[in-house]
């Protein structure tokens, strides 16, 4: 699934073609947006942000409407520029926004909506999400609030992932995270200290943006995917195993993770 630094990347990729423009032409490809008419209502609106939380980005145009998105496991957002060839191929894309030469598209994902600014605001869905993890200043007191009211006997790796405790982070940063950190990420929450809980997320904030400005592929993991390797920082074997109630595969090193 990607996560909030991928989003994030999307997003810088995207305002500099559509901030402050009206877009040339907007297609929906897939046949279950096709009744919707979004081509129509969003025809001579201007596109007035760009922005993401966690994973989620939000196209806001003239006129309080709103095109939300989140990728899932299989989605993903594409800028072509003149000529350059899709990632993936037409029957595969949902959304096709055009500025000149250049193509903002988004790929598969089971979440693609238009819906109005009011909407997104009173959403649940979204106002249950915690802090953004790549927000400029990181809410650490909100996410020490959710992380207590959570469940204290499960392990701090799996209280990373949920959503509601912090947005953004997947299997590959509650890794990284954990392991810059060195925490165990199989420390019961009771366990892991307000600090400690706080330095794992500042730990992995400085690659996180850098992922979300220059790319992922900029960023090489030290665990994540890495099992039998040697650790970069002690020499021990990184190990795996699932986590939590989605078996999502844990990375760490149990020579320096403690």
């Amino acid at each position: 699934m990607p996560e909030g630094d991928t989003i994030a990347y999307a997003a810088n990729r995207m305002r500099p073609v559509l901030e402050g423009q009206v877009p040339d032409a907007i297609e929906t490809p897939q046949r279950r947006h096709a009744m919707d008419r979004w081509p129509e209502r969003l025809s001579g609106r201007a596109v007035t942000a760009v922005d993401t939380h966690g994973k989620h980005l939000f196209l806001r145009f003239e006129g309080d409407l709103v095109l939300h998105s989140h990728l899932g496991m299989s989605g993903v957002w594409g800028v072509y520029g003149p000529g350059r060839r899709w990632g993936r191929s037409r029957s595969r894309a949902w959304l096709v926004v055009r500025r000149g030469a250049t193509e903002v598209v988004e790929f598969d994902g089971p979440v693609l909506e238009l819906v109005t600014a009011g909407r997104v605001r009173f959403d649940q869905r979204l106002a249950a999400l915690g802090p953004d993890v790549l927000a400029d200043e990181f809410r650490a007191s909100q996410f020490l609030a959710r992380l207590r009211a959570d469940d204290q006997t499960r392990p701090i790796g799996d209280a990373l992932l949920d959503q509601r405790n912090v947005a953004g982070i997947g299997n590959i940063w509650k890794a990284e995270g954990c392991w810059e950190a060195s925490i165990d990420p199989w420390r019961p929450v009771s366990s892991v200290s307000d600090r400690d809980a706080v330095a794992i997320i500042e730990a992995m904030r400085p690659r996180m943006s850098m992922s979300a400005r220059e790319g992922p592929r900029s960023i090489r993991p030290r665990v994540y995917r890495r099992v039998g390797q040697p650790c970069p920082r002690c020499g021990e074997r990184v190990r795996a195993r699932g986590q939590g109630d989605a078996n999502r595969t844990t990375y760490w090193c149990p020579g320096c993770q403690k």
